[in-house]
């Protein structure tokens, strides 16, 4: 606006010099000589081009200068043109989301190999271990063995085979289960047949003696390995005497095998052993020294192969060995997945309150971008690294310093987490 009146203004006083020229040149343009009408001409060409030229440069340049001094409402981001402003709304938008935690779902954590484990303890030492051998846990392993002669009439499982409890297992009969299912019936019958005559019909030694027969014999069936129910359905149908199915007591793991189809097997031999193998024993030879640092409940840890568990101390000898001259306690974990099994050797690390420190496998340590070591703990918030401190390092296990007691560690798939923790700008969720 304020341009166009100048560009008028300018405009107008030019028109009034040329009017005044022609004025002048009409009152006494025959007595001025050519050099006077030259020099007249000069001097109106120059003015008009002091004035117009400003305002052409002005009007041309395309911009309104006026309006450009007025900032923008609500900008939160400039862009200079060298991407500033790009760096600064990624930055607000990983403080918004949180990308330094790594957060993982199921599916994403069973691929990439994620075993998380909570610290206990923090005394231990990579000095203070002890050779060992996994064992079956004798609380959840049942030996089967029948207390009467049987004859192997059906084989229902394989060795190794898994199986639940209730699930048959053999069939099995013969002449002495053939007897004793007999014997229970009559036995049955009899103190059914007592127990509701009145007091004064029979006495009360009769009375007794047919309840402990029945209850004898019933004794015997049971050791042969038939459930109440088993026996119970017995006694209703005799026309089933002579062979029985042989149930699994307990879920477990099919292991010493030993019954063949037609095999007489005599009594009180083992046809079979179940065992529960989510949870095992180790059993470890200590020197007395080592001996003199164990406490019955204290924490330890197992290391089989690339696998390291905790596990807690539940047992010792407190007698030595006469040729070793070791001490033997027993340990025991909870073996997730049946992945180790009994007869594995193993490293068993024992606390030790003088060194302070976790052990932890190589698995667990990356390096940082800095170059020092880190572990990854998982809190509400998902996966976080933190630098440690490796005190020692020997047969795959690191002494580490620097977690807190109750801290979640991830043992491992820790280079998937730093692989992801390495791509800048990279946000896990979308993969």
């Amino acid at each position: 606006m304020k341009t166009n009146i100048m560009k008028n203004d300018s405009m107008n006083t030019v028109a009034t010099m040329k009017k005044t020229l022609n004025e002048s040149s009409k009152k006494g343009a025959f007595g001025l000589n050519a050099i006077t009408r030259a020099m007249s001409f000069g001097l109106f060409m120059a003015l008009s081009s002091a004035f117009l030229m400003p305002i052409v440069a002005n009007a041309g340049d395309g911009h309104d200068h006026a309006e450009e001094a007025i900032p923008a409402k609500n900008a939160e981001v400039v862009d200079d043109g060298h991407g500033h402003g790009d760096e600064e709304a990624t930055e607000a938008a990983e403080e918004e989301h949180g990308l330094d935690a790594l957060k993982l779902t199921a599916e994403q954590r069973s691929l990439a190999g994620i075993e998380v484990v909570q610290l206990t303890e923090q005394s231990f030492s990579l000095e203070a271990v002890a050779t060992a051998t996994l064992v079956v846990d004798r609380d959840r392993t049942v030996t089967i063995a029948p207390q009467v002669d049987v004859r192997v009439q059906k084989r229902n499982v394989v060795p190794g085979q898994d199986v639940k409890q209730g699930d048959v297992l053999l069939t099995l009969g013969g002449v002495a289960v053939a007897q004793a299912q007999a014997d229970y019936i009559n036995a049955a019958a009899e103190w059914s047949r007592v127990k509701r005559m009145s007091k004064s019909a029979v006495s009360a030694s009769r009375r007794l003696q047919a309840q402990v027969d029945a209850e004898l014999k019933r004794a015997t069936l049971e050791a042969m390995k038939m459930t109440a129910e088993q026996i119970k359905a017995l006694a209703s149908n005799p026309d089933s005497i002579g062979s029985y199915q042989l149930l699994a007591p307990i879920n477990g793991r099919v292991q010493q095998d030993i019954a063949m189809l037609g095999q007489v097997i005599s009594a009180g031999t083992a046809l079979m052993q179940l065992t529960d193998e989510s949870h095992l024993w180790v059993e470890a030879q200590l020197t007395p020294t080592q001996a003199e640092k164990v406490s019955i409940g204290s924490n330890a840890i197992v290391k089989v192969g690339d696998k390291s568990l905790t596990a807690k101390i539940i047992g010792r000898s407190h007698e030595l060995d006469s040729v070793t001259r070791t001490e033997q306690i027993l340990v025991s974990f909870e073996n997730t997945g049946h992945v180790l099994h009994a007869g594995q050797f193993a490293e068993l690390y024992l606390p030790d309150a003088e060194q302070g420190g976790v052990i932890l496998p190589d698995a667990a340590l990356t390096r940082g971008g800095d170059g020092d070591w880190q572990v990854f703990i998982e809190d509400e918030d998902g996966f976080e690294a933190l630098e440690v401190e490796v005190v020692e390092r020997q047969r795959g296990m690191n002494l580490v310093r620097g977690l807190a007691a109750d801290s979640k560690v991830v043992v491992s798939g820790a280079f998937f987490l730093s692989s992801e923790q390495a791509k800048s700008g990279f946000d896990i969720h979308a993969h």
